[in-house]
């Protein structure tokens, strides 16, 4: 019998302990620390110097009282445009958008206050707005955990090389040769079939591709990202690469072939992995990107040796890809996804998404295709959720349990369990409707909240078993 569905979060693995806050970024911590603080007091005191104390009568009464309106509105107005355009699932913290209503008084201040004013003090007002913007995007990032670390943000900013990346033009020379480590590699699939405007994706080929006069052939996991993502997501923020070759490393060169793919065509680009005015992008998964794995470098063709790995709205595509080809794809990892693919309200999705069509929106629902199919045989999923730590100084913090579902978020990350957010629930529902037509499935959860480091940790966790359910060379760890 599959196992059912348990609330109570499994101990952390000893391989890999919950982070502390200041540990998670390799270099200077853009998520704790000193530089987001140092960032946000000089922020504030160059505003204040900027507001200024000797100004007239009429600054203090209207002029400065206006600005403070104008913040406030600000502040409202880009929640209100964050939640009308569903582009979080789960309400941001609090402190992100008193920055935000700072930055808006920043610049109502350098506006307003101009006239009259001395130039050092004008000097200052000008230079609080990229200093309160820069103080909002610290605040947004703290948010979601998109960028851990100064260096992790410069090499996504600047498109610098990735781990172990080679050019495509040499993997003839590595062929037949041992490696240490696997390699990634940057395509450029085509669209033939689905006509989706894409960026380059990535491959990572294991040590055992290398091996022998040609390629085996190897299982394939697809690594799909958030909402507003690029393909190299996993590899910088998912610090997948050094999961991955660890893996490697302890089964002699053996692991799966990863592709990094593109799920959006572009960063702001919502598809929830579905066709329609976003893009045919379930068309370029399924009949770009994986045919094109099998003909170029000889990854395996069956069902049963391909998964779907992903995070927020990428685990959306994951349940979702599988149940609906499970002739393409018999393994999935769901971390943190919705009940289904999301884009506000049901009507909101419909228009979204489908250009107004009812029956697209059931064509994609997870529980909908479940239920329709009917018995599923040899599929196998792993959900991984988030139980909210009630310590909110880490990001896992020193105990466990749920805040009361009332309370307003707040601190790191956004949260899974917000009783608004499509996310609340959706892996137990998902988990239990699968189980009822034959689909075996557990959920995990870890104490933690919505951010990058919570799907690194749930990648890393399910690894093992993903090898082994897609019958990874090597692989013995089974369980669920």
């Amino acid at each position: 019998m599959p196992p059912t569905p348990s609330p109570t979060p499994p101990a952390p693995l000893p391989q890999l302990p919950a982070p502390d806050l200041h540990q998670y970024a390799h270099g200077i911590s853009l998520l704790g620390g000193w530089l987001p603080l140092t960032i946000e007091i000089v922020a504030a005191i160059t505003l204040i110097v900027a507001i200024g104390w000797r100004r007239t009568r009429r600054w203090w009464l209207l002029w400065l009282p206006v600005c403070a309106v104008l913040g406030v509105l600000g502040a409202l107005a880009a929640r209100m445009y964050v939640n009308s355009e569903g582009l979080a699932s789960d309400p941001a913290p609090f402190y992100l958008w008193v920055w935000v209503g700072v930055f808006v008084v920043g610049i109502g201040v350098a506006v307003l206050g101009w006239r009259g004013n001395s130039w050092w003090r004008r000097g200052f007002a000008v230079l609080a707005i990229p200093l309160t913007f820069l103080a909002a995007l610290v605040a947004l990032n703290k948010w979601v955990g998109y960028y851990p670390s100064v260096q992790t943000a410069w090499g996504a900013l600047t498109a610098g090389p990735l781990p172990n990346q080679v050019d495509a033009s040499e993997l003839p020379e590595l062929r037949n040769t041992v490696q240490s480590t696997g390699k990634l590699v940057e395509v450029d699939i085509a669209s033939d079939a689905s006509g989706f405007k894409h960026r380059s994706e990535y491959l990572y080929l294991p040590p055992a591709w290398f091996a022998g006069a040609t390629p085996p052939k190897l299982p394939v996991i697809m690594m799909v990202a958030g909402e507003f993502n690029t393909p190299a997501d996993w590899i910088r923020t998912g610090n997948a690469m050094p999961i991955i070759d660890g893996y490697a490393k302890s089964h002699g060169g053996q692991a799966p072939i990863f592709a990094f793919v593109d799920s959006g065509g572009s960063f702001n680009n919502d598809t929830e992995c579905v066709n329609g005015p976003r893009g045919n992008a379930a068309d370029h998964l399924t009949k770009d990107v994986r045919p094109y794995l099998v003909k170029q470098f000889n990854a395996s063709d069956q069902a049963a040796n391909w998964a779907v790995v992903g995070w927020s709205m990428g685990g959306t595509c994951a349940i979702d890809l599988t149940v609906m080809h499970p002739e393409l794809f018999s393994t999935f990892e769901d971390i943190a996804g919705d009940h289904g693919p999301t884009a506000g309200t049901k009507e909101q999705t419909i228009s979204r998404l489908y250009g107004g069509d009812a029956a697209l929106w059931d064509m994609f629902d997870p529980r909908t295709v479940m239920q329709k199919h009917g018995p599923y045989q040899g599929v196998a999923g792993w959900f991984e959720d988030t139980v909210t730590p009630t310590n909110t100084a880490s990001p896992y913090g020193k105990g466990g349990g749920h805040r009361p579902q009332s309370d307003a978020p707040s601190g790191f990350g956004g949260r899974d369990d917000f009783k608004d957010s499509d996310e609340a629930g959706a892996a137990d529902d998902l988990c239990a409707t699968a189980q009822s037509v034959g689909i075996s499935c557990s959920v995990h959860r870890i104490i933690s909240f919505h951010t990058w480091q919570f799907a690194e940790r749930a990648f890393s966790d399910a690894l093992p078993w993903l090898a082994a359910q897609i019958k990874t060379p090597g692989a013995t760890d089974s369980a669920a």
